[in-house]
């Protein structure tokens, strides 16, 4: 698996400098970072697809927050997280309050002739996050999470979309 270095270096280096671009008082730069504590993160098999889980993450708290676009997703102890599709670099999504944003990823490549298994999954909103670790039985995966060259799409505001793009990409 390939590894996208210093995302949360980039996406605060994209806040950074965004509020200091010198732009007029009346443009903002947007919400910040959401806590970790008020990022609520979940996540399920699909019920449709084999060796894809449905992830989202939900602001819990009473103002806007931004998670990067592209979730972060690791894999028990392999090395590396799931690539986003289609290709991008970070940035912040927005959550309004009480908001929800929805990803699909497809653990498993279908061409694949090899693969890894993995007790679980760890989801984040924000590659700064430690995130939420969901083990492999509670994703409709007794004998462990089968893992190689892992996808993620970008955040979405409904899962259907979500949906949609991992079909288009991943076909």
């Amino acid at each position: 698996m390939r590894i996208r270095p210093a995302l949360a270096a980039s996406f605060t280096a994209v806040l950074a400098l965004l509020a200091t671009s010198g732009a007029p008082a009346a443009a903002t730069p947007g919400p910040a970072v959401c806590a970790e504590r008020a990022v609520e993160v979940a996540a399920a098999a699909s019920s449709a697809a084999p060796d894809v889980v449905l992830i989202s993450v939900t602001n819990q708290g009473h103002r806007p927050c931004a998670v990067d676009r592209i979730p972060t997703v690791n894999f028990g102890d392999l090395d590396g997280a799931a690539l986003p599709v289609p290709e991008t670099s970070s940035a912040p999504y927005r959550l309004a309050a009480g908001g929800s944003a929805y990803a699909a990823v497809r653990t498993l490549d279908p061409a694949s002739t090899e693969l890894r298994l993995v007790d679980a999954v760890t989801v984040a909103g924000h590659p700064a996050h430690r995130g939420r670790t969901f083990e492999a039985a509670s994703l409709a995966a007794p004998d462990g999470i089968r893992v190689w060259e892992p996808v993620t799409t970008w955040w979405h505001p409904t899962r259907a979309g979500a949906d949609a793009v991992l079909a288009r990409h991943t076909g």
